[in-house]
């Protein structure tokens, strides 16, 4: 069975809201499932660039950060981190990944044993740049179903929602 088109999904489940629990607004659900829909749609659709090389949206998100962001020496795992969307526990494994598929390396710091830095191999770096291409034909393909001002809208309402959640929250009060 074919899973309903997201605008009859939404209508759907405000009719059932509104049998099951008339007085509920259903409305602050909605956004959520539609960003979710939004979001796996997504990711199977910019997949399509990197799968076949066998390539995660982790590993291309590291191996994009450094391909345009790290110096010759490479980056920390750390900076890794903070220059990605992947967790510092999760960047370990990501990197591990990459080594064994000969894409990336670890070099030990001169300066401190302790401290490694990644970096691209040859074969990392010729992989993002036979990738890189068709990656950006296929975000600019999804994007042309917007105005330019729509997507600078999405953007900034993105960052709005994002920079709240991102916000260090206050510690709450216990409860008595």
């Amino acid at each position: 069975m074919t899973p309903p088109e997201t605008p009859t999904l939404l209508e759907r489940i405000r009719q059932d809201w509104s049998q099951v629990q008339p007085g509920l607004d259903p409305g602050p659900m909605l956004p959520f499932l539609l960003l979710d829909r939004l979001h796996t749609a997504l990711v199977r659709q910019i997949e399509t660039t990197y799968q076949a090389a066998g390539i995660n949206p982790a590993s291309w998100d590291l191996l994009l950060t450094l391909y345009r962001s790290a110096p010759a020496a490479g980056l920390t795992p750390t900076e890794l981190s903070d220059l990605t969307a992947i967790t510092g526990p999760s960047i370990t494994n990501r990197v591990d990944r990459l080594v064994q598929k000969g894409l990336a390396e670890r070099q030990a710091s001169p300066s401190d044993r302790r401290s490694v830095r990644v970096r691209l191999t040859p074969p990392g770096r010729a992989l993002v740049e036979e990738l890189l291409p068709h990656h950006l034909a296929n975000e600019t393909k999804i994007l042309a179903a917007l105005t330019p001002t729509e997507a600078q809208t999405l953007e900034r309402l993105a960052l709005k929602l994002l920079s709240r959640l991102e916000a260090p929250q206050p510690a709450e009060a216990p409860a008595h």
